[in-house]
């Protein structure tokens, strides 16, 4: 179904308004099925991303400004996301004991477990969407948007 059948629009759009709109829109289809998917678990997509950050980290406490600058979402607020998952004992969080202005956090068994039973439907999730495109395809769309998203940065 094409962008203009989505929003019923019957306006001549140029192509770089319309990638801008498919981005978008594929963007929410995408983010509303993943809800879906995080709603038994009572986690948000950003709550989920923080725990893979802190999985990532093997381990290994990671403070606020890692969690913050490996975030999807930047504007996140990563201490209202981190003081979420420790109200369920997802997380601990500590005063680093080097510099006591430094919070360091932690994901617990319990987040991990939750994750681990997590990786195969969020991989179920991942390929629901690739379906329908081949690997080169999905390799060039990667390529595409990666430069895409760069030109718009300079």
């Amino acid at each position: 179904m094409t962008i203009e059948e989505v929003i019923k629009s019957t306006v001549k759009m140029d192509n770089a308004k319309k990638v801008i709109l498919n981005i978008m829109y594929t963007q929410n289809v995408i983010n509303d099925n993943f809800s879906e998917l995080m709603k038994p678990y009572d986690l948000s997509g950003e709550q989920y991303n923080v725990l893979r950050i802190l999985r990532g980290q093997k381990g290994k406490p990671a403070n606020m400004c890692v969690i913050q600058e490996r975030m999807l979402a930047k504007t996140s607020n990563t201490t209202r996301l981190v003081d979420k998952l420790l109200l369920k004992d997802l997380v601990t969080r500590n005063v680093c004991s080097d510099n006591r202005r430094k919070i360091e956090v932690l994901i617990t068994q319990k987040g991990l477990d939750i994750l681990k039973e997590l990786d195969p439907k969020v991989d179920q999730h991942e390929h629901f969407f690739a379906k329908n495109i081949s690997p080169e395809e999905l390799e060039l769309l990667n390529y595409l948007l990666e430069k895409y998203r760069t030109n718009t940065n300079n």
